[in-house]
């Protein structure tokens, strides 16, 4: 296998920058509004003392666990901790409930061990198809819990079972990916911002 050469190289990453600043660009007229619906949930579910439950496959896994750390964690301010759990982090839940059900049973299994009325249930997946996932939003649906889905163009099934949907306006991988985590790195900022003003009032 032949590595490209240094032109090739900087070829490719300047296209995929490009493409990704586009896609970026469209998200405030084609999400902006959606954006804001869900960081009220958030800010709305954390007050009442609810918690988030995040799941996705591949890259939107390891997205569900990176959001979960940041809120669990810190982002930019040393505030209280806030409660956030990935789907995705037990392995031996999710081989077991993989072997002895579904791949498709994995995530809403978990739902509706742990979602309660006041949680928001959050599904990441770029085609809005994932069965996993649509299963989970569907079963904190019936939980009678918040739900929001983060998907891509045109957000297939997730886009008519999620409460709130933020769509990224493209169809490639990739690009919805990288503008998934713009999205909740925003996400953060507000939550942090909020609770900031909070304890200075």
């Amino acid at each position: 296998m032949k590595s490209p050469g240094e032109p090739a190289a900087i070829a490719a990453l300047l296209d995929a920058v490009e493409q990704s600043c586009a896609v970026k660009q469209q998200l405030v007229a084609a999400c902006g509004a959606q954006i804001h619906a869900a960081t009220a949930t958030i800010i709305q579910t954390l007050d009442k003392g609810g918690k988030l439950l995040l799941c996705g496959n591949g890259g939107s896994a390891a997205d569900a666990q990176h959001v979960a750390g940041e809120f669990v964690g810190r982002f930019l301010s040393d505030r209280r901790p806030l409660p956030a759990i990935a789907l995705t982090a037990d392995s031996s839940v999710g081989t077991c409930i993989g072997n002895d059900y579904s791949f498709e049973a994995v995530f809403e299994r978990q739902v509706m061990a742990l979602a309660r009325p006041e949680d928001l249930v959050v599904g990441i997946s770029t085609s809005g198809n994932s069965r996993n996932v649509v299963r989970a939003i569907e079963a904190a649906g019936r939980a009678g819990c918040g739900t929001l889905g983060l998907t891509g163009d045109p957000g297939g099934k997730l886009r008519d079972v999620a409460r709130i949907c933020i769509c990224v306006p493209s169809n490639v991988t990739a690009r919805i990916q990288e503008a998934h985590i713009t999205i909740w790195h925003v996400i953060c900022t507000l939550v942090d911002a909020a609770i900031a003003s909070e304890a200075s009032a």
